[in-house]
């Protein structure tokens, strides 16, 4: 019994179990970006309120890392099995340039968006070796901007994330 009290409140375990790092919502909250969608039409994130966001943030000349990170989070909503419909993918683009064609079947069902990549910088967090580019980001279906995936993220780490979410979580 003795032991038991040392360990906890001496010793005091803190496994880690999440793969992301989790984002105070406070430190940034998410601004008015005034996002262009492939209609034409002028959209929010806001407007995607009640689901859980997988965002990406890239030039639209996507090169194969980012074409990579955008076939992943297919396969972690798709691996999500009946809760998959409880996520949204999106990418960010960040320039006027034109998505090449070859990628489009890829990418089906991914939310295209055009953003100011100055607000985006603003907004995002990042780790001092890296850019906004590397990571995948995660909004919660309240709104809140609450994880980011690490550079080169192994997607078996980030589904186990995503799976522990969703099944906590009785929102989106």
């Amino acid at each position: 019994m003795i032991a038991s009290y040392f360990t906890y409140y001496v010793i005091k375990p803190g496994a880690k179990n999440n793969y992301g790092a989790i984002l105070d919502a406070r430190m940034h909250p998410i601004p008015d970006l005034k996002l262009q969608s492939s209609e034409g039409g002028e959209r929010e994130l806001s407007d995607f309120k009640g689901k859980w966001l997988m965002l990406q943030v890239d030039a639209a000349t996507c090169t194969e890392v980012c074409q990579r990170k955008l076939l992943e989070m297919r396969q972690l909503r798709l691996a999500q099995g009946k809760e998959m419909d409880r996520i949204e993918r999106i990418w960010l683009i960040t320039d006027t340039a034109t998505i090449s064609e070859q990628i489009k079947p890829g990418i089906a069902g991914t939310q295209l968006l055009r953003a100011d990549r100055a607000k985006l910088d603003k907004w995002l967090p990042t780790e001092p070796t890296t850019k906004i580019e590397d990571h995948i980001y995660l909004i919660d279906p309240l709104g809140n901007l609450m994880m980011r995936f690490p550079k080169d993220a192994d997607p078996n780490r980030v589904k186990k994330d995503l799976s522990k979410l969703l099944k906590a979580s009785s929102i989106g």
